[in-house]
């Protein structure tokens, strides 16, 4: 069955008046995620503190974390961020053996990698994979890496800074042939990407809700694999990460058997309702078309841009790029002003303009980038 792409435009107001290519920094607003937040404040007045609808609302949200990310409610926490999710997971390792190495690359966005390197206090070992010359990291730099004193390999899925996407299946290969564990940070795909952690075969996974799930800052998720959680005994805690919540027991920690041992206090109950009508659209419209969306606009970005010639440095090989199209520029933040100014929204890291697409994103606003970067190339490029 096909999508109407064009009446999922209709639901995300500000595409009325903006060129909105900055889903990679905080998605634009649908209707029904302001209708949900509307709906939160109308409980709050009519009912007060509605506890039973609080709690299903964080565990809708769970469920359709499973749903998107192909796997099941017990294997999901419901945390307050990435960060969260990241510090409850290294809370949990012991690097005091042999294994005390951290393997990342020089693709993370920080929080990835200053929470590891956190941990070097604790005995662990962090090292950075490099570029390579043209800019990638591929699967070989891993490999040289990643060794039997590997503990974990904590990697993004999409470099932030320039829109490279790395070989992830390839690095979990790796990794469990040497005994190591892998997280994936996947905060720069999920939701415009399918991210099937089975299929990646990853141990872990995290990321948020603001960007392209549709959400609202404030909540993320720790996915871990099922088989794992009981080894894992995180130190970052909570009293939602408890077995048995309403027990109120003081006397001791008694996690739960399933992922959300890696939860920690009351959840954020008006994220919860913004977040469960994201993830609803995301799961109508099926990250499999939405993927074949946003791939079709920034493949189109990218010939736009190599035709007025001024190129993308993100990889032109679907294999390597995910929905973050780059290019190099003088006096960035000045360009992306003058963007601003046009209502054209994008975003900006180190020298590099950002555009970041989604499924509510059309061919209008290619043209717009692309023919408003054309008109300021003499200033900029």
């Amino acid at each position: 069955m096909s999508v109407d792409f064009n009446a999922l435009r209709r639901r995300f107001p500000v595409l009325e008046r903006k060129t909105y290519l900055n889903s990679g920094s905080y998605c634009a607003l649908a209707d029904t995620v302001r209708d949900a937040i509307n709906a939160y404040m109308e409980d709050r007045l009519l009912v007060g503190a509605n506890w039973d609808v609080w709690v299903s609302k964080n565990e809708a949200v769970r469920a359709g974390m499973a749903r998107v990310l192909r796997t099941q409610p017990d294997e999901i926490a419901v945390t307050a961020s990435a960060s969260a999710g990241i510090n409850a997971l290294a809370s949990a390792i012991d690097f005091s053996g042999p294994r005390d190495k951290v393997v990342i690359s020089d693709f993370e966005f920080p929080t990835n990698a200053q929470i590891w390197h956190a941990q070097e206090k604790r005995g662990a070992r962090v090292m950075h994979v490099p570029r390579a010359t043209d800019g990638y990291i591929p699967l070989e730099s891993f490999a040289r890496a990643i060794d039997d004193e590997t503990q974990i390999v904590a990697v993004t899925h999409v470099c932030f800074r320039n829109g490279a996407m790395l070989d992830v299946a390839g690095i979990a290969k790796l990794a469990h042939a040497r005994g190591a564990k892998i997280m994936l940070d996947c905060y720069q795909t999920i939701g415009a990407v399918t991210v099937d952690v089975k299929r990646l075969d990853v141990d872990f996974a995290v990321g948020g809700m603001l960007k392209y799930l549709l959400g609202t800052a404030g909540l993320g998720f720790l996915y871990a694999r099922g088989e794992m959680i009981d080894s894992l005994l995180p130190t970052n805690t909570g009293w939602f990460a408890q077995e048995n919540i309403p027990a109120m027991d003081i006397t001791a920690n008694r996690p739960s058997p399933t992922a959300r041992r890696f939860e920690a206090g009351t959840p954020a109950v008006v994220n919860c309702y913004a977040v469960e009508a994201g993830l609803r659209i995301i799961q109508e419209v099926g990250t499999d078309a939405i993927e074949a969306r946003v791939r079709y606009l920034t493949g189109l970005c990218m010939r736009r841009l190599e035709a007025i010639g001024w190129p993308s440095i993100t990889p032109p090989q679907e294999a390597r790029h995910g929905p973050m199209v780059c290019v190099r520029a003088k006096q960035v933040d000045q360009l992306f002003s003058k963007l601003m100014g046009e209502d054209i929204v994008a975003s900006f890291r180190d020298d590099n303009l950002r555009a970041t697409f989604h499924f509510y994103n059309n061919e209008q606003d290619v043209d717009a980038l692309v023919t408003a970067l054309a008109r300021h190339r003499g200033q900029f490029q």
